[in-house]
C-alpha cells in the first residue's frame, strides 16, 4: 500500500497548549505522503499538525505527548501496522478520531472495514499517485472537510453538527431542541420497506442497528456514502455481522423480502417495478448533494412505490444528504427515525432531519435495533 519508502526521522511538535486549532497526527511510512498531506492541512488556519511519524509504534508512543484530535492513519507499515496500532492509540486517547487513509483495492477496502470495526471513524481513499495527493482538488477538499468536522467533534456532537450541515441547520442546532411529529400523523403499521441513509460513522451504526433483526421479512435498502469496492465489502460485513442476506446493488437485481441492499459506490441506487417485479436500478447521473451514491434518489424511488409504508431511518453522517427525501416521506405520512446527537459520530444528516421536525422518533443507536425488532419483526 505504501507508495514511497522513507528513512526519515520522526517529526514531532511540542503541544503548546490548546490554541483552539484542530491537532492532527500523521502516520504513514512515506515521508513524501506525510509532507503532502501536512501541507494541505496546514494551509488551513484552523489545523495544526502536531506529530508526523512513520509507523504505528511511534504513533502509540507519541499520542500522549502530542494529544491529537484526529489521527490520519496508514494501514500497511513496517514495525507496527495501522490495524495493530489503532486500538492502542484509542486506549491512550479514547476521544481521538481516526481517519484511515487507504487504497481503493479490495484488500485495502477489507482492511479498512476491519479498522472501522476496531474504532476508526472514517476512511479516505488515497489517490493512485503521490502527485495527486498534492494536486487533486477532490482529495484535498475531502481531507480538509473530514479533518475539520471530526476535529470539531472533540468539543461535543453539537460542534460537529454545526460544521457539517447548512447554515440554517447549524443555527437551529444552537437551540438544542427539536420538535417531534405527532405519531398519529405517521403510518404506525408494519412497513413494507425500511430505507436507511448513513455516512461518517455509518458502518458501525449499521451493524449495531441491524444485528438483532435477522428474520425481518421486508426489504431493507441502504445508502452509505462510500466509494466502489468499499460498498461491496460493507454488504459482506452486514451479512456476516447481522445474519441478514445482504447484497451490493446490481442493475436488475430482484428486491426480495428479508434481504438488504447497499447502494454501490459511484452509482445512485433506485428501486423500481419492472413487469410486476421489484428491481434495483443504478443511475450513473451526476452527484446529488456532492454524493454518489446519494440518499435522495433512493428515498424518492421507494416513496413512489410504497408511499407512507416506507420506514425511513437516518443514521450518523456529515452534511444533509437525504433531507429532501425525508421531507417527502414526512409529507406522505411515513414513520421517520433519526439517530440521536449523543451517539452519532457526526450529527449532520440525522440532525438535519430532526431539526426540520420530520422525525417521529429520535433514538440512540443502541435502541434502533430493538425498536425494529419490536415493531417490524415481533
Amino acid at each position: 500500500m505504501t507508495l514511497l519508502p522513507s528513512k526519515t526521522k520522526t517529526k514531532e511538535k511540542t503541544d503548546d497548549g490548546d490554541d483552539g486549532k484542530i491537532k492532527v497526527m500523521l502516520v504513514d511510512d512515506s515521508a513524501v505522503i506525510r509532507g503532502l498531506i501536512a501541507r494541505t492541512l496546514e494551509a488551513d488556519k484552523e489545523i495544526k499538525v502536531v506529530s508526523s511519524v512513520h509507523n504505528g509504534q511511534m504513533a502509540v508512543n507519541s499520542v500522549k505527548k502530542s494529544r491529537p484530535d484526529v489521527v490520519v492513519l496508514d494501514l500497511e507499515m513496517p514495525i507496527m501496522d495501522g490495524i495493530t496500532a489503532l486500538p492502542l492509540i484509542l486506549k491512550e486517547k479514547p476521544n481521538t478520531k481516526i481517519l484511515i487513509c487507504s487504497t481503493l483495492s479490495r484488500k485495502g477496502a477489507s482492511i479498512s472495514m476491519k479498522a472501522l470495526s476496531l474504532g476508526a471513524t472514517e476512511c479516505l481513499v488515497k489517490p493512485t499517485s503521490n502527485s495527486d495527493i498534492g494536486t487533486s482538488d477532490d482529495f484535498q477538499s475531502t481531507l480538509l472537510r473530514l479533518v475539520k468536522t471530526l476535529g470539531k467533534s472533540r468539543n461535543g456532537p453539537k460542534a460537529a453538527a454545526t460544521a457539517a450541515t447548512t447554515a440554517t441547520v447549524a443555527a437551529k442546532t444552537e437551540l438544542k431542541t427539536f420538535p417531534l411529529r405527532d405519531r398519529t400523523l405517521a403510518y404506525n403499521g408494519k412497513p413494507d420497506l425500511v430505507a436507511i441513509g448513513s455516512s461518517t460513522g455509518g458502518p458501525q451504526a449499521l451493524f449495531q442497528a441491524l444485528r438483532i433483526v435477522a428474520g425481518i421479512d421486508v426489504p431493507i435498502v441502504i445508502t452509505q456514502h462510500m466509494p466502489k469496492t468499499f460498498t461491496a465489502i460493507l454488504a459482506e460485513h452486514i451479512e456476516q455481522n447481522c445474519k441478514i442476506p445482504c447484497h451490493e446493488g446490481e442493475q436488475g437485481m430482484p428486491v426480495e423480502k428479508g434481504h438488504a441492499y447497499v447502494a454501490p459506490g459511484g452509482y445512485h441506487m433506485e428501486i423500481v417495478r419492472n413487469n410486476g417485479r421489484l428491481e434495483v436500478n443504478l443511475d450513473e447521473g451526476p452527484q446529488v448533494n456532492y454524493c454518489k451514491p446519494s440518499v435522495e434518489p433512493m428515498m424518492k424511488s421507494v416513496i413512489d412505490l410504497y408511499g407512507n409504508k416506507v420506514l425511513g431511518i437516518m443514521l450518523t453522517g456529515m452534511g444533509s444528504d437525504g433531507i429532501e427525501g425525508f421531507k417527502l416521506l414526512a409529507d406522505k405520512g411515513g414513520y421517520i427515525i433519526a439517530q440521536d446527537e449523543q451517539t452519532s459520530v457526526v450529527w449532520g444528516m440525522p440532525g438535519a432531519v430532526a431539526l426540520e421536525g420530520l422525525c417521529t422518533e429520535v433514538l440512540p443507536i443502541h435502541e434502533i435495533g430493538p425498536w425494529l425488532k419490536k415493531n417490524v419483526i415481533d
